[in-house]
């Protein structure tokens, strides 16, 4: 997203403008602008995304795209793997939850 907002983009510009408004970016607006780095970059190269999927259809999604590239994921990793938060047990049930990330990283 900080791409987008630093390229000025139009999807940038929105982004920005509900940050600065201290708003949550909606999710249409974040599937928009993740779907346009995903499908921009080059296939098989890693990558670690903070932050994404924040709610279980964005995970849904994101499963949908790897599965079209035939691209999986290794590892998922959250703040509370104890979390009964949706999108902690959907990675937790897949298997990918490895552990939590530090606090101070």
């Amino acid at each position: 997203m900080q791409q987008e907002i630093s390229r000025r983009t139009p999807l940038g510009q929105q982004v920005g403008a509900a940050i600065t408004r201290g708003s949550a970016v909606p999710d249409q607006l974040t599937m928009a602008v993740l779907r346009k780095w995903f499908w921009a970059r080059k296939p098989d190269a890693g990558f670690l995304l903070e932050g994404f999927p924040a709610t279980l259809l964005q995970a849904l999604v994101f499963d949908e795209w790897l599965e079209t590239r035939g691209e999986t994921l290794t590892a998922c990793f959250a703040a509370d793997p104890l979390s009964a938060d949706s999108v902690v047990t959907h990675y937790r049930t897949q298997g990918l939850l490895r552990g939590a990330l530090s606090a101070a990283a």
